[in-house]
């Protein structure tokens, strides 16, 4: 679905990513992890057209994304959950999925009132809350309404850019299930934490960058269980 293939990308004269190879096959849970500055997020920018590559190429779904713009890709069907999560604080939780719907479907309302009731479905807590303020949610409904915002433009990959950032561990775990449960939906999903341990535990596949390359990849379960590549790369993160 999604191939990268020696990705070089950065902020102006500073290069975060170097030659980056990757892939991700339809339907797979794949984890990016690194310490800071690895360029996990550089990664996902890059990906999502936030950022233009120097060199290299990106693929998906067997078309390159060459300067596509940020919207033709989430057309295309690519999501993202940004770092932060980057709500509008001062707009209702229902105004903010309903900006998360109109790259997809415009100004068309039946649509977006479907979209509403399948995220409302998946997270019954934001229908509670659909005429609350979004900066007055605690952190855990914040963060399922920056996945739902995503779910409104009905992506088949999901990238998910530091996911756990600022949530309590009961809430990380809840957070991860419901991203295998979109998986088990048929969505591919791509991310990008530094809770290394709890999201290998369930994703397929890792990579593992330290300055902007790949330095280690495998199964969720082969990186865990190496201890070389925890004790250099993960850290306290394991």
């Amino acid at each position: 679905m999604l191939e990268i293939r020696n990705l070089q990308a950065g902020y102006g004269r500073i290069t975060a990513l170097r030659g980056i190879d990757l892939a991700v096959e339809r339907g797979e849970f794949v984890a990016i992890l690194g310490p800071n500055g690895a360029g996990k997020s550089t990664l996902l920018k890059t990906v999502i057209g936030v950022l233009t590559p120097g060199q290299g190429s990106i693929r998906f779904q067997g078309a390159d994304l060459g300067a596509q713009p940020t919207a033709k890709r989430i057309r295309a069907g690519i999501g993202v959950i940004p770092e932060g999560r980057q709500l509008f604080a001062d707009m209702t939780v229902r105004e903010n999925l309903i900006l998360g719907a109109y790259v997809r479907l415009g100004l068309r309302p039946t649509g977006a009132v479907q979209a509403l009731e399948s995220v409302f479905e998946l997270f019954p807590r934001l229908g509670e809350r659909r005429h609350q303020q979004a900066g007055s949610l605690s952190g855990g409904e914040a963060q399922m309404l920056a996945v739902g915002r995503a779910l409104m433009a009905d992506p088949v990959l999901l990238l998910c850019d530091e996911p756990s950032l600022g949530l309590a561990p009961q809430l990380v775990r809840e957070l991860l299930a419901t991203l295998r449960r979109l998986q088990q939906r048929g969505i591919t999903i791509l991310v990008a934490d530094q809770n290394a341990h709890a999201v290998l535990r369930i994703a397929d596949r890792g990579y593992i960058l330290d300055t902007g390359r790949v330095v280690a990849a495998g199964s969720g379960a082969e990186l865990l269980d190496d201890a070389r590549l925890r004790a250099a790369y993960l850290g306290g993160m394991v």
